[in-house]
């Protein structure tokens, strides 16, 4: 079988073929689906896709009319699929349920410790040889209390990384994670976590329940000057409010690996366009805030587990079995 990878970049491309050889067929393509690009997965049973591909009703209506059954999705999320649409069409959609939680998790306080510490504003000027201190002081983390939004795999490891910082560690979930409970965190409502803690950070799926869960008055909530970190779905913060509370002077800083309206942006060179998104041009232009394009999975560890997975997904397709990776159910056996 040939398979159509969409959105693989430069370093991700030879773990791809080599995943692959001796096995199936794969093209890779740097172009990532949407309604512009997916005419030309005609004749391919399969695809693969990245995380930002855009899977809604009409461009898997299109996918399948060009004869693909199968959709495999380079990524955990999936609120970027019409799940509903895909069932309908008779198309098998999996995904990798999981990969290092640990990729995301350190990022995520390389964010945190990057606002704290100042270190774009201090490499910015050391570049143009300033070496002075003035408006670089940051604060210790030990003794401090970190907020973690979601405590599985990756909220997981990210308490394990603020343990051995020495924070007190607050925890809001739907189910309580016992290993995070054994490094001693404390369970307690999402108001009381955006009150106490000076670190929150986001480690919960983007879902009609959670969008929007950083709104206005959680920002409200939040001390003055707490850290907000997001390494998980943009859609969990309304962005409009956060710039409205920086403007007000308010928050330490903020650590940004992803954004609501980021399709379309993150991944593409768009440093010769105008940008006319203008909450993500004002955003830029706080100097405590720290945006970077969608990366954090991004290690070769993280990657390769998740083109394994995504190789292991074609496999159960192509035999007709189901496992924890399919969101649409698979198509019986030939």
């Amino acid at each position: 079988m040939e398979i159509l990878a969409f959105g693989v970049q430069d370093d991700e491309r030879p773990l791809i073929e080599r995943a692959f050889a001796g096995e199936h067929e794969v093209r890779c393509v740097d172009v990532f689906l949407n309604g512009d690009t997916a005419a030309i997965a005609r004749g391919y049973e399969a695809v693969s896709t990245s995380v930002n591909a855009d899977l809604g009703g009409p461009v898997l209506q299109t996918l399948a009319a060009g004869g693909t059954q199968f959709v495999a999705q380079r990524s955990t999320g999936f609120n970027n699929i019409d799940l509903d649409v895909a069932e309908r069409l008779a198309l098998t959609v999996a995904r990798v349920s999981s990969y290092s939680p640990y990729s995301v998790a350190e990022f995520a306080w390389t964010l945190a410790m990057a606002v704290n510490r100042r270190v774009v504003r201090a490499a910015n000027r050391t570049r143009d040889f300033d070496f002075r201190l003035e408006g670089l002081m940051g604060r210790d983390l030990r003794g401090r209390t970190v907020g973690v939004i979601g405590t599985g795999r990756i909220g997981e490891a990210f308490t394990r990384i603020a343990h051995g910082f020495g924070m007190n560690l607050l925890g809001w979930d739907l189910a309580e994670n016992s290993v995070c409970a054994g490094l001693g965190m404390r369970y307690v409502e999402r108001e009381e976590l955006f009150r106490e803690a000076d670190v929150v950070s986001l480690h919960v799926p983007l879902l009609p329940s959670t969008e929007h869960l950083v709104d206005a008055r959680a920002l409200g909530l939040m001390k003055d000057d707490a850290i907000l970190v997001n390494s998980s779905r943009g859609g969990l913060v309304d962005t409009r409010a956060l710039v409205d509370v920086l403007r007000a002077g308010r928050l330490l800083g903020v650590g940004l690996d992803v954004y609501e309206a980021e399709a379309g942006l993150f991944f593409y060179d768009k440093s010769l366009d105008v940008v006319t998104d203008d909450v993500l041009a004002r955003l830029m232009t706080f100097p405590n805030v720290v945006v970077t394009s969608h990366q954090a999975y991004y290690t070769e560890d993280a990657v390769t587990e998740i083109v394994d997975t995504t190789v292991r997904n074609v496999r159960d397709y192509v035999a007709g079995r189901h496992s924890e990776n399919v969101l649409v159910p698979a198509r019986p056996p030939r």
